[in-house]
Formats: structure tokens, sequence, C-alpha cells
């Protein structure tokens, strides 16, 4: 089979004997395989992420010098069974599956170590109790969404984002677009998208952001005005000495109050703020900005070294929160979310290409004027980036 191979930075395509599908495992025809913009990263900084993973017990990640096949977005028909599988979709059925798969040495990351290969090819392998059928005639190209698509749910889900909150997404390439469109399937009435490029705030606005802004221009922790944000300490020191002394001229004692107030939720209003950029400075700007007791969760994947001051993020008194991935549940949420319409990332595919053209696709995500993602069709023999309508 064919397959594209990254080693030393380089991208090749090559012949690779057909998987054979291990007990629990199943060979998938890929459909589609989405290029994810961590795999961007992994061309050269591979061995970066190999030592992080290493630092946290995990010795099996790619090296640089490993033939890797990255691809852990994907879509595909199931083809063959390994021993030992229930066997519940009937094969050629449509599919998609967590990129985890468990081997002899313990389970592996799909697309990110030479022990488990990804989806930058015609075939892969992947884990049967991990593997969902793809409900109501999904696209294979949407369905291979999914894994993106969870990402967004679990960043939104762990920022317990309330309806009335106001939301504002740093950073509106795929990551920041799919948080976007969970927090309005969540139900969130005011999404902020702030991105200095004009095709992805384009791309904000049809994923259903409520305010669009360049931060260049504007910032977007005062683009909506008048929701109840603290901005400055002299704000919360007045709101704090101007309340005891308004609750100070009740008949009963001020105290009662104030915690009836604190169980019916009458604090300071605070936005969530997702960081969706990843590169060094970005938190320390978020922290800098952002209103008091702002909520901060980190979905961009920064490898290098940041710094922000801690005095800063005390002061304002900053929630801030790490993710990372989603869980099954999540992943399957997620999938039915897809089928039945709840939200539609098809505005993020800016165009597919063949294994021939994963090279070539690479660069052109380079320039977010024009892409946010490509998807490789293996079937396809397309070496430059077209919209999958033609």
């Amino acid at each position: 089979m064919k397959a594209v191979v990254c080693q030393n930075a380089e991208l090749e395509v090559v012949e690779r004997p057909e998987p054979t599908p291990g007990r629990g495992q199943v060979r998938l025809e890929v459909l589609r395989c989405g290029i994810c913009g961590s795999d961007l990263h992994a061309r050269h900084g591979l061995d970066d992420w190999a030592d992080l993973a290493e630092q946290a017990g995990y010795d099996r990640f790619g090296r640089s010098a490993e033939p890797v096949v990255f691809g852990h977005e994907f879509s595909g028909e199931v083809a063959e069974y390994g021993p030992g599988c229930k066997r519940e979709v009937p094969p050629g059925a449509p599919v998609v599956a967590l990129p985890l798969i468990r081997g002899a040495q313990g389970v592996d990351t799909v697309g990110l170590s030479v022990h488990a290969p990804g989806a930058y090819a015609e075939q892969l392998l992947a884990q049967e109790s991990l593997m969902l059928p793809v409900p109501n005639g999904l696209a294979p190209d949407v369905a291979a969404l999914t894994e993106p698509m969870a990402v967004g749910w679990h960043a939104v889900r762990r920022g317990e984002v309330g309806r009335k909150q106001v939301a504002i997404v740093i950073g509106c390439g795929p990551v920041g677009l799919g948080v976007i469109l969970m927090l309005k399937a969540k139900g969130v009435r005011t999404v902020v998208a702030s991105d200095f490029s004009a095709g992805r705030r384009a791309l904000a606005k049809a994923c259903g952001a409520d305010v669009v802004v360049d931060p260049a221009e504007v910032s977007p922790f005062s683009a909506v005005d008048g929701r109840g944000h603290l901005m400055d300490i002299p704000s919360a020191l007045e709101l704090t000495v101007g309340t005891r002394e308004k609750l100070g001229r009740l008949p009963v004692g001020w105290w009662h109050v104030w915690r009836l107030a604190e169980r019916l939720g009458a604090a300071p209003k605070r936005p969530v703020i997702f960081e969706c950029v990843g590169v060094p400075g970005v938190i320390e700007s978020i922290i800098d900005g952002a209103p008091l007791f702002s909520r901060v969760v980190v979905v961009g994947v920064c490898v290098g070294p940041d710094r922000f001051k801690p005095a800063m993020a005390i002061n304002k008194e900053i929630d801030l929160r790490f993710v990372v991935g989603y869980t099954p549940l999540e992943f399957r949420d997620t999938l039915h979310m897809l089928a039945e319409g709840e939200i539609d990332p098809r505005p993020l595919i800016t165009g597919e290409v063949g294994l021939e053209g994963v090279d070539t696709a690479f660069a052109a995500l380079g320039d977010p004027e024009k892409h946010a993602k490509i998807l490789i069709d293996p079937r396809s023999s397309a070496a430059e980036p077209s919209r999958p309508d033609g």
C-alpha cells in the first residue's frame, strides 16, 4: 500500500506492507484524513514532543529520524478484523476511531508513533473497542473531522461556559474554529472571535461567531461592553467597598445577604477565554489584557518554553486551565452531533489532496488567508489542494 512517511522533516510517498491487525485490532481502508496543525509542527519538532512525552512517562513517541506516518483525524471502512474481535460492524461499513491502539508494549498514539502508523496512507490499523460506526450516512470528509471537533468539545466542557457568559476565542485556526462551533452548539449566546487574518475572521463568522475582531484594531476583551466585566483593580476595589456599604444599610446582617448572593451566583461577571494559538507570549498577553476573574482555557499547544507574570494573574484572580484531547464519550457525542447536523464544520474544509499532494498541502497551510483544513483522500490523484466541491 502507499503511505506518506515523514523522516528527518522530509515527506515522501512510499510503498509499505499492508498492515495485519493483531488481537482486538481492525484494518481500515482510509477514506479521508485531516492534516492537523500538530502534524505541521511535528514535521520539524517531533523530537521536542518526544522529549516532553518521555518526561511524562511515554517513551514510544515518534522521533525525527524514524519513518513516521502522520494522520490521527480519519474516517474509513472496515476491511479486516484481527483475532479476538467482536465484529459488530460489518466489513465495508464506514467508521471513525479514536487514534489510540493497543499493542504488545502498551497503548500507542496513532499517527505520532512509529509503532502506530497513521492515516496518511491507504490503510491503517485501529482499535476495535475505540471504533464507532458512522451514523446517518454522514459524508466521509465530515466524519473525518470528528477528532478535531472532539478537541473543541472537550475544551468547551472544561471551560464550563454558561449560556449567558461571554466566550472569547483567541486564534481562529482549525482549533479555534472548532471551539466556536462547539460553543454555539452548547447554546452560548455571545462568542467573540479574534484573529489577525481576515480569511480566518471570515471563517469564524461562518462558524457562528457573534462578534469578530481584528486584535490589531480592537481588543477582544473590550469588544462587548456593558456585560459587567471588571477591567481593572480600582473597579474591583470600589465594587468591594460599595457592595459592603450598600448591604450595611439593610435591616439584616450584611453577611447573610452576601452568602445568599453567592449561592445565587451573584458574583462579578467572568468571561471564558479560549487560547487557541499555541505560540509563546499569547498566554501572557491574555492575562495582561483579560478582565478580572476571567477563566482562561489553554487549548493551543505551545511546545517551546513560555513565560508570564504570576503576580498579574494573581492580582486579577485569573482561573487558568490547560486541556488536551477528549474522552471516548466526548468523541462519540461529537460524532453524533455531526451526524445530526448540530454542528457543521464544512466551512473549515478548504481543500483536498491525494497522497502525492501532502507535501504541497503542508506548504499551502502556511497561508491562513487561503486554507484552514486540508483533507487527504488516498484514492485521489490531486497533487494540489482543491476544494472538495471542485
